[in-house]
């Protein structure tokens, strides 16, 4: 399954320096604007002892976790919904990403230059927001100018189409994002069809500098502000390091702790991968396993998959071919220490083309 989400923000916070923390792999970096001009994409593992686990029960030769998809995305300035900087490019950029990771930086350097010459990361977010309202009340204005002919004729279809955009375009005119609007499971289809830049889901990715002035440390209210904003829209957000998680990309767990408290860095342990697993969910995505002794995999499926939407993962016979699968929970399988066993406590259970694949769930499939 290819889902990514695309890290994006003003010039000079941190998105290139945090790409190379997540893939490890060199994007080309500099102290201004638009230093990537073509997003880099990069597929990084998953965290997840689950799969280190089933490989040690089952033996396998092989482990392969889920992964997720990041797109590192040119910096977005003031004007871009009009085009000023790489203003379509940016846009169109986001609009093929599934998900939006919006790094804010809340440290001050007066060796990294800011755009806006001061740092105020709740203006950022504001900035940025606003292009993307401004794009998506485009979108909308053309695609209402496109129906209203309909509508004249009372078509039904058209008329409903236009109460759900119209909906969302009044919330847009108060500054909200598309996501935030509540809508009926009848509506869902029509926002959806829009492709808006709003509705996406969206992780915030706070941006600090260890040994600089920091603004979650200083107390600052600029930070308070930043809060009160986040909590009160029940955004979701974590603070990572990305300078020393750049630094850090390639050496192993444990001198990654220790590289850490050298750097002084105390807050999350490990900010990459609390990000890597915080943007999997943000996409709505969960992992199932196979396990044996060729390899141990997991599998990434959107939530509420049926088990062969999930057999579709692994190949499209899975789904159009599907019988029936045997389902068993990782823990359960481990906690008993065998196939045989599981089978003789009644562990593992077979399943139809209605059962809802759960995360964690070691799957067979039968076609």
């Amino acid at each position: 399954m290819s889902l990514s989400i695309g890290i994006v923000g003003l010039p000079n916070v941190g998105k290139s320096t945090l790409f190379n923390a997540l893939t490890e792999k060199g994007v080309e970096m500099a102290n201004y604007p638009f230093c990537t001009i073509d997003p880099s994409v990069g597929v990084v593992a998953v965290p997840d002892e689950r799969v280190d686990k089933l490989a040690e029960f089952s033996h396998s030769a092989k482990r392969i976790p889920a992964a997720v998809e990041f797109v590192d995305i040119a910096g977005l300035v003031s004007g871009a919904s009009e085009g000023e900087g790489l203003g379509n490019k940016f846009l169109t950029n986001i609009r093929e990403t599934d998900a939006i990771a919006q790094v804010v930086r809340i440290f001050e350097d007066e060796e990294v230059v800011h755009v806006s010459g001061e740092i105020n990361p709740l203006r950022d977010i504001q900035v940025i927001n606003m292009e993307l309202i401004l794009a998506d009340m485009q979108t909308l204005e053309k695609r209402l100018d496109n129906i209203e002919r309909d509508v004249k004729k009372q078509v039904k279809e058209a008329v409903f189409e236009k109460e759900v955009l119209t909906k969302i375009q009044i919330a847009l005119e108060e500054e909200k994002l598309a996501s935030q609007v509540s809508l009926e499971e009848k509506e869902i289809p029509v926002v959806k069809a829009m492709h808006l830049l709003t509705a996406k889901p969206m992780l915030f990715v706070l941006n600090k500098k260890a040994g600089g002035k920091n603004l979650n440390e200083m107390h600052d209210t600029r930070f308070d502000e930043l809060m009160e904003y986040l909590n009160l829209n029940k955004f979701n957000y974590l603070v990572v390091d990305a300078s020393i998680e750049q630094e850090l990309s390639g050496l192993d767990e444990e001198e990654k702790n220790e590289m850490r408290l050298e750097f002084g860095s105390h807050e999350g342990a490990d900010g990459i991968r609390e990000l890597i697993q915080q943007a999997y969910r943000t996409l709505g995505l969960m992992t199932y396993f196979t396990t044996g002794e060729d390899e141990t995999r997991g599998w990434t499926i959107k939530v509420d998959s049926t088990a062969p939407e999930a057999g579709a993962a692994i190949h499209n016979d899975f789904k159009e071919k599907f019988i029936r699968a045997d389902v068993v929970f990782w823990e359960d399988l481990l906690s008993v220490g065998s196939y045989a066993a599981a089978r003789e406590k009644g562990l593992i259970r077979t399943e139809g083309k209605e059962y809802v694949v759960k995360d964690g769930d070691v799957i067979e499939f039968k076609v």
